[in-house]
């Protein structure tokens, strides 16, 4: 079988799917491949549907549990990642509602300037910088503050600010699998989880969903898509979720023809219609490999069948996706493009917190004029088709989904291979992995995999014979 991507002099035999039968949604996809359990290998043909899926951290409905404690004072947060956007925008969030919520712990990576900026703004009792060589350049910036945190290096630290004893939420904004330990760390210390880190469930979510239901820990959406469905799941009744469908903005190239794509450039691919956000993402959201990872992490968080998730292209990117319940009811949730207002919700929940129209601009249907939807093409977009084929094996193929197309994207980025070569690289790498899957791993198994992911992904050869070769 061969991915049919409308390239001239691109592509040719590979064999992890068959894009070319339409809609993927319609195909019931079926891998040959070796499963791996922990202590015994056994061979046999699978079928990825039957696949044995981890519970659901929210089965198609969102109710509080009786009792749940709303705070009358300031909710502590522990923040990783407080120096990217995931972190300043939950920062901005805690300046403007000091009554609502304080900061107990931050951890940051190397932005070690902006990290004493927000120790002295919001005093933290406790700080972690990542990258232990800067802890003294750290210290220095801290020399004339009056209250001192304590501050731990190095992974051990962003850990310790996970599971602060007295954080009661935390925000994970650290990109790729370098947030799963600490994701973990706070899920068995009884926190819970404002999730804005992806690979958390993408690649960890037989491991760590099994772990939330055991600790009770609630795990609370960030990102606008799935925000958006947590939304509209409230006070639903139990089976009441028919379908999800995700919106997509359709990213830089959605108005190009396919013939085009072979002449894109990263700049080009950089230029998203509608959000401001980094390089990486962006380029995501141009070959929507960002919609299909929503995918996955959609069927983690709620429960739904693949065959029951679907992405529509909606160019405005004011409805943030929307519920089907079995009655035929379609409820959506809407708003300007804000990644504010679903980190606020997590932050908030079940409450729902008042905001000044100045500084959260209300939504005004009437100035917007019309929206607008469209079927995404599986030619101009591969991503949904390999996205959904990992989502059926499960396993660890979701990780090594995820880790090869961010190994492909940063490629891009640097210019060491084209467009086109992304969605190739990422096949490659998955078709690879079959014979190695792992149906429930553990933690180790899915870091291990997801470094295998980038390893491999970077040892292809771009554009031509289509083998590994030696990196």
């Amino acid at each position: 079988m061969a991915l049919k991507f409308s390239v001239p002099g691109e592509i040719g035999g590979v064999s992890f799917l068959d894009s070319s039968r339409g809609t993927f949604r319609h195909l019931k996809v079926d891998f040959s491949f070796k499963r791996r359990e922990r202590r015994t290998i056994l061979s046999k043909r699978t079928c990825c549907s039957i696949q044995q899926n981890p519970p659901p951290a929210w089965p198609g409905r969102a109710v509080p549990e009786p009792g749940r404690k709303s705070w009358d004072g300031p909710k502590p947060l522990s923040i990783v990642g407080s120096t990217g956007s995931i972190g300043t925008q939950t920062l901005d969030i805690v300046a403007e509602n000091p009554d609502k919520f304080q900061v107990v712990a931050l951890a940051a990576g190397s932005n070690v300037t902006l990290l004493a900026d927000q120790v002295k703004t919001f005093k933290p009792k406790l700080v972690a910088v990542r990258n232990e060589s800067l802890v003294g350049e750290l210290k220095e910036a801290l020399a004339d503050c009056e209250e001192k945190p304590e501050i731990i290096p190095g992974e051990q630290g962003v850990v310790e600010v996970a599971r602060h004893p007295d954080a009661v939420t935390v925000v994970t904004g650290i990109v790729g699998c370098a947030g799963l330990k600490p994701t973990v760390a706070a899920i068995e210390a009884g926190k819970d989880i404002a999730l804005a880190n992806k690979e958390t469930l993408i690649a960890g979510g037989p491991f760590v969903l099994p772990l939330a239901h055991k600790h009770k820990v609630k795990i609370l959406p960030a990102d606008s898509e799935h925000s958006a469905i947590f939304q509209c799941i409230q006070g639903l009744p139990e089976n009441a979720l028919r379908r999800i469908i995700l919106t997509a903005s359709g990213g830089a190239f959605r108005d190009w023809p396919v013939e085009k794509l072979k002449e894109v450039r990263v700049a080009d691919a950089l230029k998203h219609p509608n959000w401001n956000m980094g390089k990486k993402i962006t380029v995501d959201s141009a070959t929507l490999f960002n919609k299909g990872l929503e995918v996955i992490e959609a069927h983690y968080l709620f429960g739904a069948e693949y065959d029951n998730i679907e992405i529509v292209i909606h160019p405005q990117s004011i409805i943030h996706s929307m519920v089907e319940t079995q009655d035929s009811s379609v409820l959506a949730q809407l708003g300007w493009p804000d990644m504010r207002l679903p980190i606020l919700y997590t932050l908030s929940w079940p409450d729902r917190i008042y905001c000044s129209e100045v500084t959260w601009p209300r939504l005004d249907l009437c100035k917007l004029g019309s929206l607008t939807f469209k079927v995404p093409d599986n030619v101009k977009y591969p991503s949904m088709d390999l996205a959904y084929a990992a989502g059926r094996a499960g396993g660890t193929m979701t990780g090594v989904l995820s880790a090869a197309n961010e190994k492909a994207v940063e490629l891009f980025i640097d210019e060491k291979i084209s467009y086109s070569d992304i969605f190739k690289f990422v096949e490659l790498t998955c078709d690879a992995h079959r014979k190695d899957l792992v149906a429930n791993p553990s933690l180790e198994e899915i870091i291990h995999y997801d470094l295998w992911a980038r390893k491999y992904a970077a040892s292809l050869q771009p554009s031509s014979g289509l083998s590994p070769v030696p990196a």
